[in-house]
């Protein structure tokens, strides 16, 4: 770990943790923020509830938003990713025989909530298939293409796939979709302080993201931004006293909750911009593509993305031949666990995939630890 810096942090010294991507790594200094946020609400609840928080959300949407490119009045507060993509999933009407496409590796539970909405309208979910490992953006482009048939309303797209960790080119899909006058839906749950974002220009419909991965928000922290035209009809996954009152309303109040996480959002940005901000996130990038090519020259194995665009994260296939399923992934995880690193282990085309996440407390010491640890774990499981 990087000493200078992971001391900003409460990571147990010791631990190779190498899995930001998961769960975020929330700083000192932001959860100090959201202590003051919580000790303000509790020293007067109904000063709190009735006064403070409705222009306190506004205030933290319009700085996230001028990070993510975007009006602040476009964004509102969700949990996390996945009920943001609810909220938009759940608020949209189809009809027997509509299409919603999505990608081969979306993410599990988006899957579900894609395959709910499906079994209750009667739609149906068409997959469109995505190369691994080493996919080729024109391959996956030719593949969204041949997937916007007649029937087709809606299009689910990863920015940043979850598993196999692949930034795919989401400005020339989103353009695609809307050339065949098909509407965007965009898991972007990795991409705000991983990769640059500008939401105005990118134009999608809908994109979804956390604040908690890699901008460093407490847990908790997820946003939806709607487009100016595409608000009307879209509600929270609970509906509330905002009901009818405007996309920004409905979400802002959900009910009676704690939304420290959302109000630390402006001290996460700040301590995001300290560290770097476009420098760090490039720095991270680095790191990431220099420990996977490490980490798959040491195997003898391979990374999945190859030479292609990337972001923070990475996948490097296990010195492991046999065919392997979940439960061989889990018993390696488990033991890798037990050893000391977190390095997530997934299964791709019936073989075991490492993934990576390169954050500003790692340096190349945790890989090569992580790298040790997994020669010794693949034995012995």
């Amino acid at each position: 770990m990087d000493a200078a810096i992971g001391g900003e942090f409460l990571l147990e010294e010791g631990f190779a943790t190498v899995n930001h991507g998961a769960y975020g790594a929330t700083p000192r200094a932001v959860l100090a923020a959201q202590d003051d946020w919580r000790a303000r609400m509790e020293r007067q609840p109904s000063r709190f509830f009735n006064g403070t928080i409705l222009p306190a959300l506004r205030s933290a949407a319009e700085e996230l938003g001028g990070f993510l490119g975007a009006r602040g009045v476009d964004i509102g507060f969700v949990g996390n990713a996945t009920e943001g993509m609810n909220g938009v999933l759940r608020s949209l009407a189809f009809a027997p025989g509509d299409e919603i496409v999505v990608l081969a590796h979306v993410y599990g539970a988006v899957r579900n909530t894609v395959r709910h909405v499906c079994s209750v309208s009667g739609a149906r979910m068409v997959e469109v298939p995505v190369a691994f490992p080493r996919p080729d953006d024109g391959e996956v482009l030719a593949g969204l293409a041949a997937a916007l048939g007649p029937r087709v309303r809606l299009a689910v797209l990863d920015h940043i796939t979850s598993s196999s960790a692949l930034l795919l080119p989401i400005v020339e899909m989103v353009a695609l979709c809307h050339a065949r006058g098909v509407k965007v839906l965009v898991d972007g749950a990795h991409a705000p302080g991983q990769v640059a974002l500008d939401l105005a220009a990118l134009d999608a419909d809908w994109y979804v993201g956390n604040c908690h991965k890699w901008l460093f928000a407490p847990k908790g922290c997820g946003f939806l931004w709607a487009r100016g035209d595409r608000q009307e009809g879209i509600h929270p996954a609970v509906i509330s006293h905002g009901y009818g009152q405007g996309f920004a309303a409905e979400f802002d109040w959900t009910g009676t909750r704690d939304p420290s996480a959302w109000l630390a959002v402006p001290a996460a940005l700040a301590f995001h911009a300290r560290l770097g901000g476009a420098g760090l996130m490039a720095r991270n990038v680095a790191l990431a593509a220099s420990a996977a090519a490490g980490l798959a020259a040491r195997f003898g194995t391979e990374t999945g993305a190859g030479n292609r665009a990337a972001g923070a994260m990475a996948t490097v296939r296990l010195p492991d031949g046999r065919p392997a399923d979940r439960a061989r992934a889990e018993a390696v995880r488990a033991r890798l666990l037990a050893m000391g690193t977190d390095v997530p282990v997934m299964v791709h085309n019936d073989r075991l995939w490492l993934r990576l996440s390169a954050q500003a407390y790692n340096d190349p010491a945790d890989f090569e630890r992580m790298g040790a640890l997994v020669t010794q774990a693949v034995a012995a499981v």
